[in-house]
């Protein structure tokens, strides 16, 4: 599969945008931006020559053209922060395009890992670290204050108001450096990123054209919670099955569901389809030794059901296919573990292995009634991206273990209720197999940010998205949702070409 630069690199050509004229003004004069709410601190502009660019610790990224990159800083009365904004403009071969690049866990970007690929696409491009630096596992640098209050200004920074900040400052900067404005705008995110650019579409809806929001982080209150419910269900069982035990139900499940599709290809096409019960696993014999236990099947049951509590549901469970290595391991997952302790519990020393059921359930609602108002990004009603002809691309992988896709499902029917159709600016693609952002053994999105612009630029409405592992050894093309793939029965079950989308 082509990389990300790859695939930015070759967008010139794709979409038919030719570079436009070089640049007008020197690139340590870049005027200072406006942003309503914040003082801009400082601004700061140096040309880079070609070669590799990167952050520290992390392998450089290679064949990055020239470009002037701008780092504005900035703050907010509220916060007593100090954000850096950074915008990267190539020095030929702008396109004429603005990229606004996400986050991950709780980083709101990631500076050069966002930046140099859209360079080399030929965008103008702006990454925020939110005045909170770029840790995605754990908020311990600014969650809490010195009395150990929620640092508010912060969280409203990672919530939503940093990007709207960053989009303002990046396109003023381009505008200044160009001497022209952005023909077109552009979000692309992930996880996070994902969540921002919802938040963006509900909140800014005029400040991106076309949005790609992959594995969207939305309803993150509920859903951080839901990440640690399997560590909660082996606590109060007091049962642990071994990675080997939980390999086998995963196993089972797959045999029984895998021809949901019409292709044996060891991928459950459809989850929710999937009817397997995992006590028919017990007494079976394990790889490792010994043999499946009554209790490890109920501690399964109960993560592929989902948080349950005296009100009933209380989140998404993992998906079946899913692995259980990123939520049930010997250690919970960080980015939900940490949400606990330094959010819900208000404690960086708390200890969550003790939380039980009835505990579980009473931080929910502590969860959700404290930060849904800032982190929920579920608001259905997108009248107004729509009428300022915004287009919409989420996409989610059905194997998803962090993030269910549910919840994405969820919101885009919340979508299509509100709206009265969603198809002119909104269309969700599942990624059968495919984990969180494009991990697991399933096909995810080739390039979605090219299906984007096609739509915003030429009018040509995606309905179907290419798709292939991450060896490119299987290619799919992901159907626009409710449709799905299926095998045509007789053709090469690798090939994108031997499947067709069942009707709308």
């Amino acid at each position: 599969m082509k990389t990300v630069s790859q695939l930015l690199v070759t967008l010139l050509l794709a979409t038919g945008l030719s570079a436009l004229s070089p640049v007008k003004n020197p690139c340590s004069a870049i005027a200072a931006p406006a942003v309503p709410g914040a003082r801009v601190l400082s601004v700061t502009g140096v040309e880079r020559p070609a070669g590799e660019a990167g952050v520290p610790g992390r392998p450089p990224i290679p064949g990055v053209p020239a470009r002037c990159e701008v780092t504005v800083e900035l703050s907010h009365a509220d916060a007593g922060d100090r954000v850096r904004v950074e915008v990267w403009l190539p020095l030929s071969g702008w396109t004429g395009r603005f990229l606004g690049t996400g986050g991950g866990g709780f980083a709101t970007g990631f500076s050069a890992e966002g930046l140099a690929p859209a360079v080399k696409g030929g965008f103008a491009a702006a990454a925020t670290d939110g005045g909170l630096g770029i840790n995605p596992v754990s908020p311990r640098s600014w969650a809490l204050d010195a009395a150990g209050r929620v640092n508010w200004g912060l969280l409203t920074n990672f919530a939503a108001r940093s990007v709207h900040d960053m989009t303002l400052a990046g396109k003023a900067v381009t505008r200044s450096f160009y001497g022209r404005s952005a023909s077109f705008s552009y979000w692309n995110g992930c996880s996070t990123g994902g969540r921002q650019g919802l938040a963006e579409a509900q909140l800014h809806p005029r400040d991106y054209d076309g949005i790609v929001a992959g594995a969207p982080a939305m309803d993150m209150p509920r859903f951080s919670m839901a990440q640690f419910w399997p560590q909660v269900v082996m606590n109060q069982e007091r049962t642990r099955p071994s990675a080997c035990e939980f390999d086998a139900f995963t196993r089972a499940a797959v045999d029984e569901c895998d021809l949901l599709d019409g292709v044996a290809d060891r991928v459950i096409g459809d989850p929710a389809a999937c009817r397997f019960d995992p006590a028919r696993l017990v007494g079976a014999p394990l790889p490792c030794g010994s043999t499946v236990s009554a209790a490890a099947a109920e501690v399964v049951r109960r993560i592929w059901e989902g948080p349950r509590g005296y009100s009933g549901r209380l989140g998404q469970g993992l998906v079946k296919g899913g692995s259980f290595a990123a939520v049930a391991g010997p250690a919970p997952l960080p980015i939900a573990d940490n949400w606990i302790k330094y959010f819900v519990g208000r404690d960086p020393g708390m200890d969550t292995s003790k939380i039980d059921y009835i505990g579980f359930e009473r931080l929910v609602f502590a969860s959700t009634g404290a930060y849904d108002h800032l982190l929920a990004t579920d608001r259905a009603d997108l009248s107004a991206f729509r009428a300022g002809g915004g287009k919409l691309l989420v996409w989610h992988g059905l194997a998803d273990a962090e993030i269910a896709p549910g919840t994405t499902i969820d919101y885009w029917n919340r979508v299509q209720r509100a709206t009265g159709g969603t198809d002119d600016f909104f269309r969700l693609f599942l990624a059968p197999g495919s984990g969180h952002c494009g991990s697991g053994v399933g096909v995810s999105p080739v390039d979605p940010l090219r299906a984007v612009i096609d739509w915003v630029e030429h009018g040509r409405a995606p309905d179907t998205l290419p798709a292939a592992t991450t060896d490119a050894k299987t290619t799919r093309d992901l159907c626009r949702h409710p449709r799905k793939p299926v095998y045509d029965g007789h053709g090469d079950p690798n090939s994108a070409a031997s499947f067709t989308c069942t009707p709308a």
